[in-house]
């Protein structure tokens, strides 16, 4: 391949490859040459001309396939464009040489092709340089046009089609030529040629004047006769056609106009040639004169539903404003258009022409119109109701009956109004919340005006109505409840009225099944009654024959919409509701007799009615309420049900006597039947299977039917990928609701609410606006079918056997049509049985059986119906899988082989090619893979056979499936499959788009199959690569869309593989251009594979997007619309049009990824796109202005937008622009990509510190940090919350919130003290007030109070007075909340109510807790100094803004009283909530304080997210307030009363305060253990870390301590449960704040024990050793676990010191796999964690006595010392780390603790102690492994021993030494530090009391000291450390002088003196000597002179023996009182010397 890269066609290289592979070779080298010719330098292209012009003009007459022949084409127009234009002439001449050649023999018509499409090329490229030639050019090809055949005719269509785009206007003379010779080619027989001469007429009309004015109507017959026996391509193309032509002639192109006077069409005229099309089809008008008389022939579907797609292309074509003057014009005629007799012929004529209609609406009135003008929009659809009702009254009124014609009307009325109806239905409900203006607005009156056609005389207007309403309340949920209630008031008023019973029934049944889709529900109330409703029209029904019937359907219908309303609220009624079912059918089979021969035509009409209506309610039933299905509800259901199932049998016997129009009641009376046996578990009905099966299978082989109605259910039974394969089968496409209309199964596309009213309260099924049940007949038949698959699983094997014969024996009997019918409907029930059978993994059966249903689908293999050949392959597929045997799928694979080899006819190769697709399909590769090479060799063959695309189409398809299900079993075939792909992708022509996208399925599979391997660079892979590119390019060129979009897929795939190898800059170019495309499956491929490419290189994605915008501005012919917001704007902008959730959801991924990977580099881009969305808001209301208050304008900063200008502006929309602003769901996913944006920036803390920002911004301005757009942000936040839509209002709170919490902290540079958000309060404030209004929603309102919380809570605001505008909005909300349950009227459910005082109660604990804890840390606080005056400008306004220590608590303080008393109300509810199911007969029955009984389930939710803060804030309410002791006196203010009487306990019996702090307690620690016992994973960590405060404050309060140290199990199941909290949570604040609780359980323990000893203290004043000792483990040391809570606590405690020190554990450390660590510095956070956790340990023998610490002090000892040994590491300032502090505070305090002095245990703890320190001796040991082990802390830890224990240690010999050791290597450090604190230590040693201890020490150490301080004087100290250390050792050998006795003395003195005099300088070198050395000097003289005085005896001696020594010291005396410089500086160093502030720090452990 790389080869054909050359500017020459490289010859020699043709030559040398084989045949087959020529083709290709050149391929690759014309698509190299069209990269390359456009780059190319031109001089290079002028040299090679010559040569490349004969290379391609040879190619011409060498047969080139269809792609090629397009690419030869291009290149050689590039060429002469590029190059020199002379030769032109010469090749055009020698390209119309060929296409006159006489040759048609099939071998030169490729070449003929290539010529006429270069010739295309050349005018298309070229244009008027051609001049005059193309009148012959054009003769020439028309005369070609009359002779070709239809591949040629679509060739020259095409190129003709460039010719005239390339002349334009210049080709004038010829425009009546080619119109005629065209127009009679529209009626051709082949689709591909319509669609060119659709596609070429439509660029005629371009400059065709004539064709818009003269020719018009005779254009308008042509299509409409074009459009008879259409497929789809063509009725697309013939639609855009009469479209454009039509809207041209309406509003003619300006140019056009100018050059000729021309006649314009007015709207009337253009509209009704339109309608002619419509309503009598491509009859022509004179024809249809007498026809239309007698009313004879129907118009073809095809004409009718092409002509719908023109109205919308017309509509589109003149664009949205021309749509919004004219609506009211288009409106009145399509609505005329659907009452015109001759579009409602036939009830199902009707329905299609409604379809078409209410397509027309939704196309043009959904995508054109902007939310204003759809509200517009509606006000006209409102009005057109009305007066259609205005009409119909009259009619109905008009009792005299003068008006004959009024009935005709009426009836043709109802039609209008459905279509009508169902679009304002739509519109409402795609506003949403934007609706509110059109409901409310009392002139349009669109609620009565609806409502009033709930009267219409006919059902189907009736059910419309119904429906629009369900939409306005799904829409408006505030509309919901008082929308029942009217509804409910009108049938009690107007029960007398069939219509209305009717009418209002459907209405109610409508709302009660929208209400699933408003979350926040309705009252409970409303259930109760419209049981009691519907129970009283099925007891009056019988009183009244003429509403008995109304008023049965209706009463059922309203409880089978109950039932939608789920188990919570259906569980009260089911009693009642089963006792109604049981009573509609007779008890027992003699009633069932003796009823037969009872009633009349009426009553039985009745009473079927009535037994359809029950059962249709239970099926309701057993479809949403499948929790209440227990075995006895079951049992109870089944009663009535198999008195149906008995009661069908005599059915046919009734209808005989009574007559056939009973036949429907009874048809509807078995839908219902079969939906509801389809529900339940066959195993509750098996002893009836006999008779239902038989009367199923007489319901689907049409044996009592006499039409032959076909099921539609195949469609779905079937796979879908084979749609390809049966032809009509439509994908999904925009036309889907249409086009299903031309489907062939019968009743495809009719559905209609009429034909099955309950279908108004059921779920609408995904992707369908509106439910469409089908006609009755067909449901009857689909719902058999449905159920046959069901029960057959559970049949006996004899059973099966019987059926599967009785089908064959079926089909036999049939003939002709009904043959096809019978077979339609056996299949697909076939189909659905082995579906059946594979789902419930069970097998088909034995061998009889077996053959049975293969005779049966071998025999459909070979039928004409494709669709007939497609389901027998997919059952043999399944039958192989359900069977599951090699040998049976042997045979199978055989029989299609066999007939394959020897078959000739179509039919049979296509059956079995697909029979072995489907067999690899459903057994997959293993099970298959014998048989792969023959299928593999045959399908290749098949492949090839170029006389039926249908064998190929099928082959290839075939082939893809057995691709896709070998995987890598097929690797081996990949080379020829995909060299056979690649030739027939060449050479197959176009117009066969079929073979095309079953070619790119199958190359889509070998993609996948090599797979990753594709990235390899070897020979063979890099061939299977190239051809792979290739073939993409092949169809990516190709004119159909489906090919198009399969090959973005193969792209797709290969960029997933090998995304080196996929050339980015042309995939997204041509991406984004598909994204206009008006094809759906084109537009869905290509944001697919978009989203794909987001996720790893966005950034490449958007500036290829932008690269294509920038040439398409220099290029017209690319029609693109992106702007400078790039490709993330058109995605945005696709989101306001498309309706298709797969195409939103991959748009809402791709602009994700996007986002997450760009958006915080390119910030203001992103956050412009999200406000220009944002910002389009429809200004219903006027936009708001804020006033701001001057003194905020000084602080604003220049650079950032003026706050004046900040609000206003939004909704000025600029007229100029064609787009429609953006809808809500839009501008909602624009508000959360602003949150999403704030949570990206949050890695880098630049974006929010402005100061930083800033300097970041000077020094790099393209730099972009989110703090600089804080102003922006807050303003889009604040658009969206104040918005119409809810939905936006809450993704604009959310924001709001977001950036509270990231901007709260951020300080202002300029105003010290302050925070940049303080002067956004005001908009804060103006964003949450609308929020709190009365008629807001309770969910939005529960998100502002969340909102309000985190602003106060946040400390931005400090000045109270302006919190107080966000503070009363709070207050309101409480005061709400008081007033107590059900005072207000209730709009919705319950839990709307409770989620909104839930929210309220949450926000007040959240500030409360926030209140709290500046009041703490306040009181924390030293009192601030009061500021000096001298500042005076800036002094007042720091006095107003500085917070009182207690500011905000004055705030929440008056609210506390009822605050408190709610709080608590609200956990006990929470509390009982929480209880397990078994215990839910406690739950109190009339519900708690916030919740009812009925809404327990919903409330459980609402009560989960918010008990947290409030469990925090009560703890600290209680801990404040002493348990509430001050509250006591108080009495319950009476608002109050009502709310909480429920929730406590009758309070005649006023509790003690003891009783009630018992409660409180139990309450609060029953809450915080429930929940830790088990925190769910997605329960937010804030919610453990706020249950952990509340139990630690609760704690702190003594009432709590006293309770939880009572009751010891308590607290021990306490400590259990924090434990294992740790085991499942990890951050360090939760296990931090875990510690801290098991100190105060501990605390807590240990006053208990204290008050216990006191008062045993007490007792036993005389008696002594009577009671067995207190404290755990009593006189045996044993701890229990469970029952011990030290044994708790020390689970816990070292489950933390492991996690964090593995290394503690000593089997860690035994085991063979330990790698010893070397000791780590722990973080921060854990060395704090491991601190506090000492600590505690160091507590715990406290609790126990003597002899059970006895049990526990090893462990703790252990754990200490590891610790100790694990964490003791130098630090570089020499620092102490907490936890070695920690550890050193717990050896001392368990040495010293009283244990030392029982005298039971001396010999135990003895021993303990001695070990202890053996084991810091020997972890203190100097090692190799551990350099920087921290001596210090060793010796100091050693040192306590030494002085805590000097009892325990005195004479142990053994210890002594290592203590010595320890020391000396201490004193011979070589660090000066280490020397200093030794000496301190050993100070403290010597010193002891104990001389037994001190004295060896003192004999062993001091000589050595000594020696060290002698040597000073050789090696002075150079750094003030080393200073020190001598200082310390010079202090320990004064103090051992003053320890000696006085004999001693002078020997003492004699080692000091002259060691001290050593230090001095003499006079000369003190000036020059360096400061530290200085230093010693001095503090040498100090001490001498404080020592001589001391002994004065002893000195003199001293120094009389030394002369030399006293001449030293007087020079220096005399020297130091000479120079009173140096006195001054001596005692400024004194200080400093005695004040080391490092070492000071360290002796607080002696």
């Amino acid at each position: 391949m790389e080869l054909a890269h050359s500017l020459l066609l490289n010859e020699d290289a043709l030559a040398q490859i084989t045949e087959a592979k020529r083709p290709v070779f050149i391929f690759e080298w014309l698509r190299f040459l069209d990269k390359v010719l456009v780059a190319a330098n031109k001089v290079d292209v002028k040299e090679k001309q010559k040569k490349l012009v004969e290379q391609l003009t040879g190619l011409i007459s060498s047969a080139p396939g269809p792609p090629t022949r397009k690419l030869l084409a291009k290149n050689l127009a590039t060429l002469y464009s590029i190059g020199d234009t002379f030769t032109v002439f010469q090749t055009l001449d020698k390209c119309n040489e060929i296409i006159k050649s006489k040759d048609d023999t099939p071998a030169y018509l490729p070449t003929k092709l290539a010529a006429v499409a270069c010739v295309g090329a050349f005018y298309d490229k070229m244009g008027r340089m051609l001049g005059s030639s193309f009148p012959d050019t054009i003769n020439n090809m028309l005369k070609a046009l009359k002779s070709a055949e239809s591949q040629g005719r679509g060739e020259i269509l095409l190129s003709l089609q460039k010719v005239l785009c390339g002349l334009g206007g210049a080709a004038a003379s010829c425009h009546r030529d080619i119109y005629k010779n065209a127009r009679s080619l529209l009626t051709d027989r082949s689709m591909a040629v319509r669609c060119a001469v659709a596609k070429h007429l439509l660029e005629l009309q371009n400059e065709a004047v004539f064709m818009w004015t003269t020719e018009l109507e005779n254009v308008a017959t042509l299509c409409f006769k074009a459009l008879e026996g259409s497929n789809y391509g063509v009725r697309v193309e013939v639609a855009k056609l009469l479209g454009t032509v039509m809207a041209t002639a309406l509003l003619p192109k300006q140019a056009a106009v100018m050059r000729q006077n021309v006649k314009r069409a007015t709207l009337e005229e253009v509209l009704e040639l339109m309608a002619t099309g419509f309503l009598r089809g491509g009859s022509g008008f004179l024809k249809s004169g007498g026809e239309m008389l007698k009313g004879g022939g129907s118009v073809s579907r095809e004409v009718r539903v092409g002509v719908t797609q023109a109205y919308v292309v017309f509509v589109t074509t003149l664009g949205g404003q021309w749509l919004e003057r004219n609506f009211a014009t288009f409106l009145s005629h399509v609505l005329d258009l659907v009452s015109h007799p001759r579009a409602t012929q036939t009830h199902v004529e009707a329905v299609y022409s409604r379809r078409c209609v209410s397509f027309m609406l939704r196309a043009t009135l959904g995508g054109l119109l902007g939310e204003k003008a759809q509200i517009a929009a509606g006000k006209e659809i409102c009005q057109a109701i009305s007066k259609q009702m205005r009409a119909v009254e009259a009619v109905v009124n008009d009792i005299s009956g003068e008006n004959k014609a009024g009935a005709a009307d009426v009836s043709a009325s109802q039609h209008v109004m459905v279509c009508a109806l169902k679009e304002l239905g739509s519109l409402v409900q795609s506003l949403s919340a934007t609706a509110s203006p059109l409901i409310q607005e009392p002139s349009i009156g669109l609620l009565e005006t609806v409502t009033s056609v709930l009267l219409h005389p006919s059902m189907a207007a009736r059910l419309a109505a119904a429906w629009c309403l369900r939409c306005v309340a799904v829409a408006l949920p505030y509309q919901l409840t008082p929308l029942l209630d009217r509804c409910a008031e009108r049938i009690n008023n107007l029960k007398s009225s069939p219509e209305a019973v009717s009418g209002y029934s459907f209405a109610m049944a409508a709302l009660l099944g929208g209400v699933h889709q408003c979350p926040l529900g309705i009252p409970h109330s409303k259930g109760k009654l419209v049981v009691s409703i519907a129970e009283d029209l099925l007891r009056t029904a019988a009183q009244n024959s003429r509403l008995s019937l109304q008023r049965t359907q209706a009463g059922w219908l309203l409880l089978g919409a109950l039932m939608t309303l789920g188990p919570s609220l259906v569980r009260y009624h089911l009693p009642k509701m089963l006792l109604l079912w049981r009573n509609v059918f007779p008890r027992s089979q003699k009633e069932l007799e003796a009823e037969k021969a009872r009633g009349d035509a009426f009553t039985w009409q009745v009473t079927l009615e009535g037994r359809a209506g029950a059962l249709c309610a239970m099926r309701s039933f057993v479809a949403h309420c499948p929790e209440l299905l227990t075995e006895d509800v079951i049992r109870r259901l089944m009663t009535p049900i198999e008195c149906a199932m008995t009661m069908m049998s005599h059915v046919p016997a009734i209808i005989k006597v009574h007559g056939a129009h009973l036949k429907a009641s009874a048809a509807m009376v078995r839908l219902r039947l079969y939906d509801i046996l389809a529900l339940l578990p066959p195993k509750t009905y098996e002893g009836s299977f006999n008779a239902l099966l038989r009367e199923l299978v007489a319901e689907f082989t049409l044996t009592d039917n006499s039409a032959n109605t076909t099921t539609s259910l195949l469609r779905s039974l079937c796979h879908y990928d084979d749609s390809v394969l049966m032809g009509s089968w439509l994908q999904e496409t925009d036309h889907k609701c249409i086009e299903d209309q031309l489907q062939p199964n019968s009743a495809s596309g009719s559905g209609a609410l009429e034909h099955d009213p309950s279908s108004i309260y059921l779920r609408v099924p995904v992707g369908e606006a509106i439910p469409g049940p089908l006609p009755l007949g067909v449901s009857v038949i689909d719902a058999s079918v449905a159920l046959f698959g069901v029960v057959f699983p559970h049949v006996s094997f004899k059973h099966r056997l019987q059926m599967l014969d009785h089908f064959a024996e079926c089909i036999k009997q049939a003939k002709g049509v009904r043959q096809q019918a019978v077979q339609l409907n056996i299949f697909t029930a076939v189909l659905s049985a082995l579906k059946g059978l594979a789902e419930n993994k069970s097998t088909l059966g034995p061998e009889e059986v077996r053959k049975s249903a293969l005779a049966l689908v071998m025999g459909a293999l070979d039928n004409p119906n494709p669709i007939l050949r497609c389901a027998a392959g997919e059952a043999l597929g399944r039958m192989a899988q359900v069977v599951g045997e090699a040998t049976f799928i042997a045979r199978m694979a055989q029989t299609s082989f066999d007939k394959l080899k020897s078959a000739r006819d179509v039919v049979s190769r296509t059956g079995h090619s697909l029979a072995l697709g489907c067999l690899h399909r459903y057994v997959g590769g293993i099970g298959s893979g014998q048989h792969l090479k023959t299928s593999v060799s045959i399908l290749l063959a098949l492949a090839q056979d170029g006389s039926s695309h249908e064998v190929q189409t099928w082959a290839l398809h075939s082939l893809a499936l057995i691709v896709d299900s070998s995987g890598p079993m097929y690797r081996g075939y990949v080379e020829p499959t995909l060299s056979l792909v690649l030739t027939l992708l060449l050479t197959v022509p176009p117009s066969h788009t079929e073979v095309h996208q079953c070619l790119g399925r199958c190359l889509g599979a070998l993609i996948t199959t090599v797979g990753p391997e594709l990235q390899g660079n070897g020979a063979t892979i890099s061939t299977i690569r190239s051809s792979c590119l290739v073939g993409c390019a092949i169809m990516q060129d190709h004119s159909d869309s489906l090919v198009q979009a399969a090959a973005i897929s193969c792209l797709q795939q290969l960029h997933m593989f090998a995304p080196r190898h996929v050339n980015l800059s042309s995939l997204v170019p041509c991406l984004c251009v598909h994204l206009c495309s008006s094809h759906l499956l084109l537009r869905r491929a290509a944001v697919a594979c978009l989203r794909q490419l987001a996720q790893r290189e966005a950034a490449e994605v958007c500036e290829y997007a932008m690269s294509l915008a920038k040439r398409a501005g220099d290029n017209t012919t690319i029609h693109l619309n992106i702007t400078e917001t790039g490709l993330e704007g058109v995605l945005f902008g696709m989101l306001d049009r498309e309706t298709d959730r797969k195409l939103c959801s991959d748009i809402h991924d791709t602009l994700g990824h996007m986002l997450s990977s760009l958006a915080v580099e390119k910030l203001s881009h992103w956050l412009k796109l999200c406000k220009d969305v944002l910002a389009a808001t429809t200004d219903v209301a006027a936009p708001v202005v804020f006033e701001v208050e001057k003194d905020e304008e000084d602080s604003e900063k220049k650079d950032e937008m003026d706050d004046d200008s900040m609000f206003t502006g939004l909704g000025e929309d600029d007229k100029s622009k064609p787009s429609v602003a953006p809808r809500w769901v839009t501008r909602v996913f624009a508000a959360d990509c602003l949150c999403r944006i704030i949570l990206l920036c949050e890695n880098d803390k630049a974006h929010f510190d402005l100061a930083a920002a800033r300097s970041a911004q000077a020094k790099n301005p393209k730099g972009d940090q989110l703090v600089l757009h804080l102003s922006d942000l807050i303003r889009m936040a604040f658009m969206a919350a104040t918005d119409h839509s809810n939905q936006l209002r809450m993704a604009g709170l959310q924001a709001l919130e977001d950036i509270i919490k990231k901007f709260a902290s951020v300080p202002e540079p300029e105003f010290p003290g302050h925070v940049i958000l303080e002067q956004y309060q005001a908009n804060v404030g103006a964003a949450l007030r609308p929020a709190f209004s009365p008629d807001t929603p309770s969910d939005i309102t529960a998100k502002a109070c969340q909102v309000c919380s985190t602003w106060i809570g946040s400390g931005v605001v400090s000045d109270l007075n302006d919190l107080r505008r966000v503070h009363n909005l709070l207050v309101s909300s409480l005061d709400k909340v008081q007033a107590g349950k059900g005072s207000s009227s209730q709009l919705y459910s319950e839990s709307a109510t409770t989620m909104e005082k839930l929210a309220v109660l949450k926000a007040w604990a959240e500030v409360y807790v926030v209140s709290m804890n500046i009041k703490k840390e306040a009181e924390s606080k030293p009192a601030k100094p009061v500021p000096s005056g001298d500042d005076d400008d800036d002094d007042d306004d720091l006095g107003a803004d500085v917070l009182p220590p207690d500011s905000l608590i004055t705030l929440v303080q008056p609210e506390l009283p009822s605050l408190s008393r709610l709080w608590l109300a609200m956990l006990r509810d929470y509390a009982l909530l929480t209880l397990p199911a078994e215990f839910s007969s406690q739950l109190p029955p009339e519900g708690g304080a916030f919740y009812t009984p009925e809404t327990i389930d919903t409330a459980r939710l609402h009560y989960r997210s918010s008990w947290a803060p409030v469990l925090h804030a009560v703890a600290l309410w209680l801990s404040s307030t002493g348990f509430g002791a001050a509250e006591e006196k108080e009495d319950v203010p009476s608002a109050l009363s009502k709310a909480l009487a429920i929730s406590q306990a009758p309070s005649s019996t006023k509790k003690s305060f003891e009783e009630s702090v018992r409660d409180r307690m139990h309450l609060m620690l029953g809450v915080s253990i429930e929940f830790l016992c088990f925190p769910r994973p997605e329960e937010p960590i804030e919610h453990v870390m706020s249950c952990l405060h509340a139990l630690f404050t609760l704690l702190e309060s003594p009432c709590a301590k006293i309770h939880i140290a009572e009751d010891q199990l308590l607290a021990v199941e306490l400590l259990n449960v924090l434990h294992r909290l740790l085991l499942t949570r990890d951050p360090p604040a939760v296990q931090l704040q875990v510690t801290a609780v098991v100190q105060e359980t501990i605390r807590a323990a240990q006053d208990h024990l204290q008050r216990q000893k006191a008062a045993r203290g007490k007792e036993e004043e005389g008696e002594k050793d009577s009671q067995p000792s207190l404290g755990e483990g009593a006189d045996t040391g044993e701890l229990v676990p469970g029952k011990s809570l030290v044994f708790a606590a020390m689970e816990l405690l070292v489950f933390i010191l492991v996690r964090h020190l593995p290394q503690l554990n000593a089997r860690v450390r035994e085991s063979p796999s330990h790698v010893p660590l070397r000791p780590q510095r722990l973080p921060e956070e854990s060395a704090r964690l491991v601190a506090n956790t000492v600590s505690i340990l160091a507590e715990l023998p406290s609790l126990c006595s003597p002899a059970g610490s006895m049990t526990i002090l090893p462990t703790v000892l252990f754990l200490i010392t590891g610790v100790l040994r694990e964490t003791a590491l130098k630090t570089a300032d020499n620092s102490v780390p907490v936890t070695v502090s920690a550890a050193l505070q717990g050896i001392k305090t368990i040495i010293t603790s009283p244990l030392a002095r029982v005298e039971s245990m001396q010999a135990q703890w003895t021993g303990l102690v001695r070990s202890s320190l053996a084991s810091v001796l020997e972890n203190s040991q100097p090692e190799e492994s551990r350099p920087e082990m921290d001596e210090v802390s060793m010796l100091t830890a050693i040192t306590l021993f030494l002085l805590s224990a000097s009892n325990e240690l005195v004479g142990v010999t053994v210890l002594q030494k290592g203590c010595m050791d320890r020391f000396r290597n201490a004193l011979n450090s070589s660090d000066p530090w280490v020397q200093a604190r030794c000496y301190q230590l050993l100070l403290s040693v010597f010193q002891h009391s104990s001389r037994a201890l001190s004295t060896p020490y003192i004999h062993a150490l001091a000589p050595l000291m000594v020696e060290k301080l002698k040597a000073v004087e050789r090696s002075r100290p150079g750094t003030n450390a080393e200073l020190q250390a001598v200082q310390e050792g010079i202090r320990v050998l004064e103090n051992l002088v003053g320890m000696g006795e006085e004999q001693n003395r002078v020997q003492l003195l004699a080692l000091l003196v002259p060691t001290l005099i050593s230090y001095l300088l003499d006079e000369n070198a003190i000036s020059s000597a360096p400061q530290v050395s200085r230093g010693l000097h001095e503090f040498a003289l100090q001490n001498l002179m404080r020592i001589g005085p001391l002994y004065p005896a002893a000195f003199k001696t001293v120094i009389s023996a030394a002369p030399e020594l006293k001449i030293c010291l007087e020079s220096a005396i005399r020297a130091n009182q000479a120079s009173s410089r140096a006195k001054a500086a001596a005692r400024q160093a004194q200080p400093q010397v005695q004040a080391a502030p490092t070492i000071k720090l360290k002796t607080n452990f002696f």
